[in-house]
């Protein structure tokens, strides 16, 4: 994995804006702390930085083949396939990286390439004869690509503050904040609309899409897309695809030339993962390396309820002891989990999901120390149901984003300078919009059709938002984080997977227990879903509170101006106030306090400015 940029323009030579070019590579620093390049012409400059994960001699980037020069991000799970059959059209390779594969496939085949490809990447291809720019997006967006395009230039970065740091040398790359960056930040944050950067001018390459670039300007198309198919397996025939499925993504994700581990919290998900990889280890004669996470003394303030229903540490270790891993556990101080929430924002170049991303930020850092690749569980939620809305009658139907199902929690806190006088309307026709997207088959009744929807909402929405976290926290440490969930084929045979198996026997997520009952213990198994885990220690709390007042008082800071201080005041003396989560399930009352610390943050350390 590896973070990318470039410049584009026919108007004025680029060969000028290498300054521009080395200020964003060194943005792009921890994606790839082991090499980096730069391939500069007067029409295109290309940025790489590298993690070595493959091919670690062989890899290095930009890579040029004839007129073509490659940056790539990501991986390709299937390399050996391709590589076999272009070999097979007469091409020789220098080494076994899936970067010379991906290069020479774009060569022989064009744009044509990716509905051969299997992997997740975010690559731009730089013509020199053509002069043209191609750039692609993996189908389900687990790899990252941000743009602005003026008429005169385009600049891309894997990440947001790729894109500022180039803001010396490009007036309108200056990060501002206007009327519909406001309503996308204080009503949708953290989640966006899809292809949105929030800073104005900034765009993001939606998932299963690709563009073109040349002096005739852009041009975006979709290539993959989410098509409802006729279901015809029965029970027993769904189980086997979808063990099968999941079976061969794991195996094809664990190709690495450096240390391999998985993350294990004691769910469902991160279980099924571990037991696959620690099985294909086994056969290897080797051991898997698994890893949770906890918070310092969070046996003593634990608090279960319905969206938390018991602690992960009992669950981890059973599963470990089960697998035959060797297993550790990343102890989290409460306090630090608040001091560095600025840096998770600094990383993710927005406001985030607050104590969520930084944990993960502080986990993927310990991980690091030892691994350099790791498994993780995210997006079978999404695809197979998992989530309580997708379970309670109530909020089913409702014509909202279940996540964030109004904007009363935002206005009550939020000043009309942040959220405007229109926000519920506003809003509904997002959700309209979003849900319009959705591909069904004719005749459906008024639940299939519902729950097609709700996949379409999670998949374009809620799943983006945590890919996100996953790669920018995980990046941020120079660790890779592979999704095996988020496989194409998984993805395109859950969107058409009937209800009444995805909740085989009336479970969430049931077809998945069933499938792989026999690898997991009991408890595991049949285990109530609990998320990702958060701390409930007041220190968390009491540390968040001292940093969010600092920022209130920080001479010139944007705060008082976009929150409602005597509500916030109310919130702190009473903090069960809150009745609905801001985001999700997990951003409660500590969290939105958090949220006000990063959103602070963001804007000073960007110099964002309120247009």
């Amino acid at each position: 994995m590896c973070g990318i940029a470039g410049w584009l323009s026919f108007e004025e030579d680029v060969r000028e804006k290498r300054d521009a070019l080395e200020a964003m590579s060194a943005a792009l620093a921890n994606r790839g702390p082991d090499d980096q390049g730069i391939y500069i012409t007067p029409a295109a400059g290309l940025v790489h930085r590298r993690l070595a994960v493959v091919d670690i001699a062989g890899g290095r980037q930009p890579m040029r083949e004839g007129d073509c020069t490659i940056v790539y991000n990501g991986e390709l799970y299937n390399t050996k396939e391709l590589r076999r059959e272009l070999a097979g059209l007469g091409w020789s390779f220098r080494g076994h990286s899936d970067t010379e594969v991906l290069l020479k496939a774009f060569i022989q085949w064009g744009e044509d390439c990716l509905d051969r490809l299997s992997g997740i990447y975010a690559f731009a291809v730089w013509d020199e004869k053509r002069r043209m720019l191609f750039v692609a997006r993996d189908r389900v967006g687990v790899k990252p690509f941000f743009f602005y395009e003026d008429g005169r230039r385009l600049i891309f970065g894997s990440v947001i503050p790729a894109l500022i740091a180039a803001a010396p040398w490009c007036e309108g790359l200056a990060p501002r904040l206007d009327e519909e960056g406001r309503r996308e930040l204080f009503l949708l944050g953290p989640g966006r609309r899809p292809g949105s950067g929030v800073l104005k001018g900034y765009r993001e390459l939606e998932p299963g899409c690709c563009l073109w670039y040349g002096a005739e300007g852009l041009s975006v198309r979709r290539y993959w897309d989410l098509k409802a198919q006729p279901h015809t397996d029965g029970r027993q025939e769904a189980i086997s695809h979808v063990r099968s499925l999941l079976e061969d993504a794991v195996r094809r994700q664990l190709v690495s030339d450096v240390p391999l581990c998985t993350m294990l919290s004691g769910g469902l998900d991160s279980s099924i993962l571990s037991a696959l990889a620690g099985a294909e280890y086994r056969k290897r004669g080797e051991t898997l390396h698994t890893w949770s996470v906890e918070y310092a003394d969070s046996s003593r303030y634990f608090h279960a309820g319905r969206f938390v229903p018991s602690e992960d540490a009992p669950f981890a270790a059973e599963m470990a002891e089960r697998i035959g891993s060797e297993h550790h556990i990343v102890t989290l101080d409460n306090a630090e989990l608040a001091d560095v929430l600025p840096l998770a924002t600094a990383e993710r170049g927005l406001p985030s999901m607050a104590d969520v991303d930084s944990s993960l930020l502080l986990f993927c850092r310990a991980i690091r120390e030892k691994f350099t690749v790791g498994l993780s569980g995210e997006c079978a939620d999404e695809l197979f149901g998992g989530y309580p809305w997708y379970h309670r009658e109530e909020i089913l139907f409702e014509e909202c984003f279940p996540w964030s199902r109004s904007t009363a929690v935002r206005e009550q806190l939020l000043s009309p300078a942040a959220v405007g006088t229109d926000g519920e309307d506003w809003l509904r026709e997002v959700y309209r919009a979003a849900v319009a997207r959705t591909d069904l088959l004719p005749g459906e009744d008024a639940r299939a059709a519902r729950m097609r929807q709700m996949f379409r909402l999670n998949f374009d929405w809620f799943m983006q938002t945590l890919l996100a976290r996953k790669d920018t926290m995980s990046m941020a440490c120079g660790l890779e984080m592979r999704v095996p969930f988020a496989d194409e084929r998984i993805v395109e045979y859950a969107y058409n997977l009937p209800w009444e198996l995805k909740n085989l026997d009336g479970r969430e997520k049931g077809i998945l227990r069933a499938a792989f009952e026999d690898m997991l213990t009991p408890g595991v198994a049949w285990r109530k879903k609990s998320p990702y885990p958060k701390t409930f220690h007041p220190a968390y709390f009491r540390r968040v509170l001292e940093l969010y007042r600092q920022r209130l008082e920080r001479p010139g800071g944007a705060l008082p101006q976009l929150v409602d201080i005597d509500a916030l005041k109310v919130l702190e003396a009473d903090p069960t106030g809150l009745k609905e989560p801001w985001y999700g399930q997990l951003m409660r009352t500590p969290q939105v306090f958090a949220w006000l610390v990063m959103l602070d943050a963001w804007m000073e350390r960007f110099h964002v400015e309120l247009a």
